[in-house]
């Protein structure tokens, strides 16, 4: 039987890592664990104000997070992250070596319009132009796949389900 993968799924703010994570942690049988809920409540309050996080906010929750994806090696989960830069991203793997990125991508007005349209999210679209200046798309060196965010979100989760089944099997 083939081992499931510690998946994190990243991307700016809107493009559904959020739902996409937990219907393709359902795909694959395996936990979902949301990635604001490894923020510490200084960081809610400073991104509710409008304040981008700076790389001293972001290290407890990535260590919380990795810590998380290192607890589910061999078994499987699917956590999201929007682990924007390599840097924050080799942090993750340093924590969970198997950990392979979902990086859900997609044009910036499609993006900007579901933000818009979200209710009761803390994060503000003014905030999405920070976002795309910070990302750092994965590098051919990484361990994940690109997936479009166009469509309903369970054709994203099926795409992003058959990318995932075509990398190298995960390690025990």
């Amino acid at each position: 039987m083939r081992t499931p993968h510690v998946v994190a799924v990243m991307g700016v703010a809107g493009t559904g890592k959020t739902t996409i994570g937990a219907l393709l942690a359902a795909r694959l049988g395996v936990p979902y664990a949301e990635g604001d809920d490894f923020h510490p409540p200084a960081n809610i309050a400073k991104m509710s104000a409008g304040t981008p996080l700076d790389d001293a906010d972001r290290w407890p929750w990535l260590d919380a997070i990795g810590s998380w994806a290192h607890g589910r090696a061999g078994h499987g989960g699917v956590v999201s992250c929007s682990a924007l830069k390599r840097s924050y991203r080799d942090r993750l793997r340093a924590a969970a070596p198997g950990l392979v990125f979902v990086h859900l991508a997609g044009d910036r007005a499609l993006i900007e319009d579901r933000m818009a349209h979200r209710r009761g999210h803390f994060m503000p679209a003014a905030l999405l132009d920070s976002q795309f200046a910070t990302l750092q798309p994965l590098g051919p060196d990484e361990a994940g796949v690109v997936v479009d965010v166009s469509g309903t979100p369970e054709e994203i989760a099926e795409r992003a389900a058959r990318a995932l089944a075509g990398l190298p099997a995960a390690p025990c």
